[in-house]
């Protein structure tokens, strides 16, 4: 259940300065996406004006609107299903259905990009396979969204953001040595999948405005997931070395980890000389080790992590943190307290940046939204519209894309073609 006293307490979203048309205003992207990374993808291009059409099947739509916290006055919108579907439309479309296929192909003759991420070989059962819709329409920019790809040996393979952090070594580099590797809570290979998505996209749209020409583009939760290990891949490419789990130290930079001060829990990150000097310096008022021969030099602090870590206990927890943050931030010293998801969504820094709001919805009056971190200054993200029940938009989009008479909708409907409207 929606905690509406709570919705409603957050600000209302702030329209642009100078509202415009999006940037991607007169693309339509027609999206046969569920769960994340496929939805957060669209999700982004329809936030900066692209018209992004969810094909559903009828009444029950995707199974990722069921995932809680569920409403009971919004069937199939959960939480999460909401999280990744505002700006968009929504049409029900049996698929199964000689003319709700035909509605489908219709849809994708007038569209500008495709992207689905069902399993390898559902889209070719539909018959709607990037070469039949290439046939269809030469311009489209045709995006699957994968676990391992489309080709090659693994292309069946089901998988999930999880099964992706484990086989890519993710997993293993994360937690403690003292026992097996963990993965993130946040679903992060789904989300950097979606970006990349999203970026792909994007690039064979700027390729179309020069030679006309769309194009097939492919991204894999595999690959993704290869890439979000960051630097520690080419570590072990040049040298074999096999990246540790460190906890909430880092291997690379000394002292930087998670204090304890008086009151709460903080973290400290010494990315350079510089930094650790001020630190000792300015902050704990100990210049003997701030410009120590030796401990002055980042290679050499990663051997005395212990001696540093228990200097700086000792002196963090005689004062509580705000103390401790005023000094560290005019000693330019990065830091900060290590939160709850509750204290950083109710933040100073996210009110700041008005990054959580609340924003209208047609059956609940507000929902709450989580901004796009994206800022542009000339070409804004539009203001945010709440995701769509199923099939709500589906009338609307047969008429107005398609052409469809009334009389050609209501035969269609009576043949059981699309959802109903919500």
């Amino acid at each position: 259940m929606f905690d509406q006293d709570r919705i409603d307490s957050l600000p209302p979203q702030k329209a642009p300065l100078e509202t415009r048309e999006g940037v991607l205003s007169g693309v339509r992207v027609v999206d046969f996406t569920h769960f994340v990374a496929g939805p957060l993808a669209t999700m982004t291009l329809a936030d900066f004006g692209a018209d992004v059409i969810k094909v559903e099947a009828p009444v029950k739509g995707e199974d990722f609107r069921y995932y809680p916290p569920m409403d009971p006055a919004l069937p199939a919108q959960g939480a999460p299903y909401i999280w990744t579907n505002r700006n968009k439309r929504s049409i029900g479309l049996n698929m199964k259905s000689a003319q709700g296929l035909t509605a489908a192909r219709e849809l994708i003759a007038k569209a500008d990009v495709l992207v689905e991420n069902f399993s390898t070989g559902v889209m070719e059962r539909f018959g709607l396979d990037y070469e039949t819709c290439r046939a269809i329409n030469p311009r489209l920019i045709y995006c699957s969204v994968s676990a391992y790809g489309r080709t090659g040996p693994y292309a069946d393979r089901l998988g999930f953001d999880p099964i992706a952090q484990a086989e890519s070594g993710f997993i293993s580099m994360n937690g403690y040595s003292d026992r097996q590797g963990v993965r993130t809570g946040s679903a992060i290979m789904d989300i950097s999948t979606a970006m990349s998505a999203t970026n792909a996209i994007l690039l064979a749209l700027m390729a179309r405005a020069k030679d006309g020409m769309g194009q097939r583009v492919e991204v894999a939760l595999f690959d993704t997931a290869i890439l979000m290990t960051g630097f520690g891949a080419m570590q072990h490419l040049t040298t074999g070395y096999e990246p540790q789990r460190n906890g909430n130290t880092s291997p690379d930079t000394c002292p930087s980890g998670v204090f304890q001060c008086q009151d709460l829990p903080f973290y400290i990150n010494c990315g350079n000389d510089g930094i650790f000097v001020r630190l000792f310096e300015q902050v704990l008022e100990r210049p003997d080790i701030a410009h120590d021969p030796i401990l002055s030099k980042r290679a050499n602090r990663l051997n005395q992590r212990e001696f540093l870590f228990e200097l700086m206990h000792e002196a963090f927890g005689k004062q509580p943190w705000s103390y401790w943050q005023s000094r560290l931030r005019s000693a330019g010293v990065p830091s900060g307290p290590v939160r709850t998801l509750a204290q950083a969504l109710a933040s100073d820094e996210a009110r700041s940046r008005n990054l959580v709001e609340r924003i209208p919805h047609p059956v609940k009056g507000w929902v709450p939204n989580i901004a796009t971190p994206l800022r542009l200054d000339r070409t804004p993200a539009r203001p945010a519209k709440a995701a769509p029940a199923v099939g709500a938009d589906t009338d609307e989009i047969l008429k107005d894309v398609l052409g469809w008479s009334d009389l050609k909708v209501a035969s269609a409907r009576q043949d059981g073609a699309f959802g109903f409207q919500v």
